[in-house]
């Protein structure tokens, strides 16, 4: 057991994703601050959080130059209830001040690599596309084609195909300009770029992309298929999305250094992600799962997050022929180990749905290379 992360990066490593099991235990962005501040000594240069992308934008602004204010930066920048968490603010507090005294070349980027989507609602995609549509210097009526954002944003959008507006004729009239812009983006990138700074287009591009992921997101929301069918295309869309954003952030920062990625299991592990709704288990391919499949080999390091016991999720000790219970019983606070050195086990079940907390199983710590285990949620 340890708590050095080095030990498990590769030379080739490009991308080292960090897992947790639930997002309801802080101490696990407490361990992943941890971490991260030891990846940077090795020549890490980057983070990318499960939070909105477009929002990061202005987490980034403040960290890389100080723009606004660490408050502004949390209550703006982060995907609602992240922003309040005291080990984000920590975290983005402590890549500001690493900056300051440094060269830019040095500097500490942060990501988001999520859509805007929540759980029960998905916003238009107006602003987004306006933002592209004037950095292109475009004359583009959108306001007729959009309409009242409301009716994008209420909860019947999402939960509700008869109340969505997502395969409407104005909607799919967006998706077409949305697409067309992204081209035009890059056919003028040489002029936009010396006009303004590899920056701002690259910022304009993330505007596009949330924009035109929104609508295609919103396509999905308005298919008229049973309850199950509809929620596991809207998972296997949202987690297509998120890999798109975190091969392109690889595209980035690849020639700066390597990249931490930190989001919920579901989201990194290479096995397909399963959750379940009433009697049926639904499984889809997340974003760890597709990204690993496309840079594979070396490149890409999954670490797996669990958890002992937790009097905030109401999770008592595991039983002792568990996963969790080898590790309860090798671990003191946190650490690390190499999955392969975890013996066969069964998977625990006693948790329940309101808990949030995804248990070990045998598919996922035989595609993990190691685990983040924390005894009792605290550090």
């Amino acid at each position: 057991m340890t708590q050095d992360i080095r030990k498990f990066v590769t030379p080739s490593c490009g991308l080292l994703a960090v897992g947790e099991p639930t997002h309801q235990v802080p101490a696990f962005a407490e361990a992943r601050n941890e971490l991260f501040a030891q990846l940077v000594d090795r020549g890490f240069r980057s983070i990318a959080l499960e939070t909105d992308r477009v929002a990061a934008l202005t987490v980034n602004d403040f960290v890389q130059n100080g723009v606004g204010t660490l408050d502004t930066a949390m209550h703006q920048g982060f995907s609602p209830g992240f922003g309040e968490l005291d080990a984000n603010r920590e975290l983005v507090d402590w890549m500001r001040e690493y900056n300051e005294s440094r060269p830019a070349e040095e500097h500490l980027t942060f990501h988001g690599f999520d859509t805007p989507t929540e759980n029960t609602s998905a916003p238009s995609p107006r602003r987004y596309l306006a933002y592209a549509r004037d950095y292109l210097e475009l004359d583009l009526d959108l306001v007729s084609l959009v309409g009242d954002d409301e009716q994008w944003s209420r909860t019947e959008a999402v939960m509700d195909p008869a109340k969505s507006i997502g395969a409407t004729a104005e909607a799919e009239r967006l998706r077409t300009l949305a697409d067309d812009m992204l081209l035009l983006l890059h056919a003028r990138a040489p002029e936009r770029i010396a006009a303004t700074s590899p920056a701002e287009w690259l910022r304009a591009k993330t505007h596009l992309t949330a924009g035109l992921g929104l609508l295609r997101y919103h396509k999905q929301c308005a298919q008229r298929l049973e309850q199950s069918a509809r929620m596991f295309r809207l998972l296997a869309t949202r987690d297509a999305l998120m890999a798109q954003n975190l091969l392109d952030i690889r595209g980035i920062e690849a020639r700066r250094g390597a990249t931490l990625v930190f989001a919920h299991n579901l989201h990194l592990q290479r096995n397909p992600s399963t959750w379940r709704m009433g009697d049926e288990d639904l499984t889809w391919s997340g974003a760890g799962a597709i990204v690993d499949s496309l840079m594979g080999g070396e490149q890409h390091v999954f670490v797996a997050g669990s958890l002992g016991r937790s009097e905030t999720l109401g999770l008592g000790e595991p039983e002792p022929d568990t996963y969790e219970s080898f590790l309860q019983r090798r671990i003191t606070a946190w650490g690390l180990t190499a999955a392969a050195t975890v013996p066969s086990a069964r998977k625990r079940t006693d948790t329940t749905p309101e808990q949030g907390y995804f248990p070990l199983d045998h598919a996922t710590l035989d595609t993990a290379d190691a685990v983040l285990h924390l005894c009792t949620g605290t550090t």
